[in-house]
């Protein structure tokens, strides 16, 4: 297949002589939708992705949390004449992989088919866009779910901390809600509600569109006009508050009888926009985000033997970036944990980062984005992030080289900044010895 063909060569190629990495042509229909191609007529797939920027559940109401979340649930269960068991049946038939998906700030889609049965494909995804059916037995149905998932949910340690988590993080802000829905929220949604928010927020000033597979430039063009040509043009002005993490360092406690504690930090991390994106990245890689080959990793795993495992990780949405610790560790050895972290902080911050760990940290990051070049959904994921985060189409290369300019002194630069730990707060669920909170939880928000 030539996009994997591709991806071994390159891999093997000085970056000098390198072509761009992935070619992206730009498509717009007559109605004016607009996308990003990249043709193959090696592979027998079409892949589509597909969001509505800024329709995800950070609009649903307090009192309707999870409504973004259902809406997900039920736009594949039944359109047009099709009942939830014939949309079902056709999907299946054709083997189309057709879904959607609710998150914190877009709603998105997912389409994969055989390019043999783009036909059944197209016109399957074309209904569950523009004519939704929200029968009154499909949405109970995703609701009961939705409660039993949450029911479940209340037992896995995980799942507190998030809730905790989130509720400490972003208080007062949309993001502190639950995108799942509460046990007595979920119970609101209708099947008017859904139709309300299908039609306003799924519309076409808001939707980005990527597609990697078996179809030309030409096609597309027609077919975008065929899915999504119908939608309304534009929908309310949605302004999402930015959230600032860099504040004083907080202790919480959920205390629960469970084996273990779970251990969540949390401070502020760096948008795409930032001029040291790249390099916090590569901080990352080395602290705690490498794994085995990370810093966190080799000091309180493997020489202290304190945690199973131990990672950081970046995480960036519309209103807020975040930098995070996740572990869990004995309810005797949490504070042993912690002192730990603050040590490995201050390390990092002051000593400078020896050549072989920055140069096989670079490594991998400069090659970890082609590996995920695997399969046209993949790629046309990737790409889709590219429009949400407003990239441009050459951002792989433009990422690859910028990571390989990465210097100790940047590094050290980027710790002192990033990785200030009185600037994190720390939540902790269960019942660790020697840790003093600053606030007590004695119930999960947003779940009842």
């Amino acid at each position: 297949m030539r996009l994997f063909i591709l991806l071994s060569v390159l891999l093997c190629v000085p970056s000098f002589s390198r072509a761009a990495i992935l070619d992206i042509q730009e498509v717009q229909s007559k109605s004016g939708v607009k996308a990003w191609l990249i043709e193959d007529t090696s592979v027998d797939v079409i892949s589509v992705e597909f969001l509505f920027k800024g329709a995800g559940a950070r609009n649903d109401p307090e009192n309707l949390q999870g409504l973004t979340r259902i809406l997900s649930n039920t736009m594949d269960e039944g359109a047009g004449n099709l009942n939830s068991t014939a949309f079902q049946r056709e999907l299946s038939q054709y083997s189309i992989g057709l879904s959607f998906v609710a998150g914190r700030d877009d709603f998105s889609g997912s389409l994969k088919t055989l390019a043999k049965y783009k036909d059944k494909a197209f016109s399957l995804l074309s209904l569950a866009v523009n004519s939704p059916r929200f029968d009154d037995e499909s949405v109970r149905r995703m609701i009961d779910a939705n409660k039993s998932r949450i029911l479940n949910d209340k037992n896995d340690p995980d799942w507190m901390a998030a809730r905790i988590e989130n509720d400490v993080i972003y208080q007062g802000h949309p993001y502190a809600l639950n995108t799942g829905g509460t046990l007595t929220t979920l119970e609101k949604i209708t099947p008017v509600l859904l139709k309300d928010k299908w039609k306003q927020d799924l519309t076409k000033d808001r939707l980005i569109v990527a597609v990697v597979g078996h179809i030309s430039k030409d096609e597309l063009a027609t077919r975008l006009d065929q899915i999504f040509s119908e939608l309304p043009e534009t929908s309310k002005n949605n302004i999402v508050v930015p959230i600032d993490l860099k504040k004083k360092s907080q202790n919480i406690l959920y205390k629960h009888d469970m084996p273990q504690s779970i251990l969540s930090v949390v401070g502020q991390g760096v948008s795409h926009a930032a001029p040291d994106y790249f390099t916090v990245q590569v901080l990352n890689q080395i602290w705690g985000g490498g794994g085995f080959g990370s810093r966190l990793t080799d000091v309180i795993r493997e020489k202290r033997g304190l945690t199973y495992g131990i990672y950081s990780s970046l995480s960036e949405m519309d209103a807020v970036q975040t930098l995070s610790i996740s572990t869990s560790a004995q309810h005797k050895n949490i504070e042993q944990v912690i002192k730990a972290l603050r040590e490995e902080s201050k390390k990092i911050q002051n000593e400078p980062v020896p050549h072989a760990e920055l140069s096989a940290a670079k490594s991998y990051l400069a090659g970890s984005a082609l590996l995920q070049l695997t399969s046209t959904d993949k790629i046309a994921d990737m790409i889709l992030s590219f429009q949400k985060w407003g990239l441009p189409a050459n951002y792989l290369d433009i990422r690859r080289n910028a990571i390989l300019k990465v210097s100790p002194e940047d590094i050290q630069a980027a710790a002192k900044k990033y990785l200030d730990l009185n600037k994190f707060t720390f939540i902790i669920v269960g019942q660790p010895d020697g840790f003093s909170p600053d606030k007590i939880y004695t119930e999960l928000p947003n779940v009842d």
